[in-house]
């Protein structure tokens, strides 16, 4: 059990106003930190008042990006109680994050309580309102003030929060993706698989592109043949083609396994729906499209929970989805999750967690 030590703010923040919260750009008046030095162990449990952090300009995740951060979400429910959705495959999911790059592991327990902890301790920015969350942002950085490519023996666990709307502006509605066939942003025996910012770097210049061409997202390929789908930049993705709900497999590590992903899947077996997930081509989602076959396609992510795809652009050709509406797979799909992490659905899975 950790022992907390709490340091509260005198000077609390003005609320912004919840219906225009957009995504992350508001924190909380607190923070959890804790730090961890080689031969000691995490040590020194704290939560304290949101604001800079005091870093050695040679510290070593500023040079050689030894880092990770995870996302999940607390919700209030219509009784007033708040609850977190799944936090232990998240937690599962950090630690695999941090095996992959040198990180000391934290334990599970620890880390469900301090996520707890800071939560309940800025409990009165939980949003109320439907359709909005407190997105929880925990990360790990390298902190050995020294140069030299190593792993750092020294480390900063945070844990912020914000209080968040619809990740795409467009809410449910369906979002419009471009298919990347250039860059690549994971490889087999890479990254692809753990949560770490080189990722995200590496998809930069593609997004860029594809915004530049009013398009929400790139649908990146596999970065040996450029033939393959991986995921869509901040969500997994499914294609239902003649009934059958498809993803792609996560055998090849390049990528990362959503807690929304999964969920979806065993949801979708629940009711009788065939799901496979295989390694599946772009050009076979593609024919499928062409052929009127594709009836729907949707991405899953913490941030978006379901977002529907209206449309996908292959090199200027344009292929419209299920008439660029939101199809039953995914509207079922977004209503049952998001009815469970709110309260309104019955939870039969055990997936919530109460906080307070």
């Amino acid at each position: 059990m950790l022992n907390i030590r709490y340091e509260l703010t005198r000077n609390k923040k003005t609320k912004p106003d919840y219906n225009s919260l957009g995504f992350g750009q508001y924190f909380t008046d607190h923070m959890f930190l804790m730090d961890y030095t080689e031969g000691k162990g995490w040590h020194d449990a704290r939560i304290v008042p949101y604001g800079p952090l005091s870093l050695d300009p040679a510290s070593a995740v500023f040079h050689y990006a030894q880092e990770m951060f995870e996302g999940l979400k607390a919700y209030k429910t219509a009784d007033g109680s708040i609850q977190l959705f799944r936090p232990d495959k998240n937690i599962e999911r950090m630690n695999r994050t941090n095996e992959r790059m040198c990180i000391p592991k934290i334990d599970p327990a620890d880390a469900l309580e301090a996520i707890r902890a800071i939560v309940e301790t800025d409990a009165d920015w939980v949003p109320d309102e439907e359709g909005k969350s407190l997105y929880i942002r925990p990360f790990i950085i390298a902190t050995d003030p020294k140069l030299g490519v190593h792993p750092s023996h020294t480390y900063l666990f945070a844990i912020i929060l914000s209080p968040v709307g619809a990740y795409y502006a467009s809410g449910i509605n369906p979002v419009k993706i471009y298919i990347e066939r250039e860059y690549v942003r994971a490889v087999r025996g890479g990254t692809g698989f753990a949560k770490v910012g080189g990722n995200y770097a590496a998809s930069l210049k593609g997004q860029e592109k594809a915004e530049s061409m009013g398009y929400a997202q790139v649908l990146w390929l596999d970065g040996v043949e450029h033939k393959y789908i991986d995921e869509v930049g901040a969500m997994n993705v499914f294609f239902v083609i003649d009934g059958e709900v498809i993803t792609p497999a996560l055998d090849e590590g390049s990528i990362l396994p959503g807690v929304t992903r999964a969920s979806a899947i065993e949801l979708l077996r629940s009711w009788g729906v065939k799901v496979t997930e295989r390694r599946l081509a772009v050009d076979e989602v593609l024919a499928a499209a062409e052929s009127g076959r594709l009836n729907e396609a949707f991405g899953t992510g913490t941030a978006a929970v379901i977002s529907p795809i209206g449309e996908l652009n292959d090199e200027g050709v344009k292929h419209i989805i299920n008439k660029g509406e939101i199809g039953p797979v995914a509207k079922r799909l977004y209503d049952t999750l998001t009815g469970i992490q709110w309260g309104s659905v019955r939870d039969d899975f055990g997936w919530t967690v109460k906080v307070k």
